[in-house]
C-alpha cells in the first residue's frame, strides 16, 4: 500500500514543523502564506489517506470472498 510519495507519518511531521514555524512568527507574510498553503495541501492529502484507510477497515471479507460493511452486533 506504500505509494511513491511521502508516507503519511512524514506528512504529519512536516505539518507539525510548518505549524511550529507559523506559530513562531519569525516568517514574513509571504513565507507564512506559502507555508500555510503547503500545510493545507498536506492536510488534504492526509485526510484523503485517512478516509481511504477508514473505508478499507470498515469492510470485512466473508468466507465466500464477498465484501460487506463491518457491523458490530450488540
Amino acid at each position: 500500500m506504500e505509494k511513491k510519495g511521502k508516507k503519511f507519518e512524514q506528512k504529519l511531521e512536516e505539518l507539525e514543523q510548518i505549524i511550529t514555524e507559523l506559530e513562531s512568527g519569525n516568517s514574513s507574510l509571504e513565507e507564512s502564506f506559502d507555508q500555510y498553503t503547503k500545510a493545507m495541501k498536506l492536510l488534504k492529502e492526509c485526510d484523503k489517506e485517512l478516509k481511504n484507510v477508514e473505508e478499507h477497515v470498515s469492510k470485512i471479507v466473508k468466507e465466500d470472498g464477498s465484501i460487506e460493511d463491518f457491523k458490530i452486533e450488540e
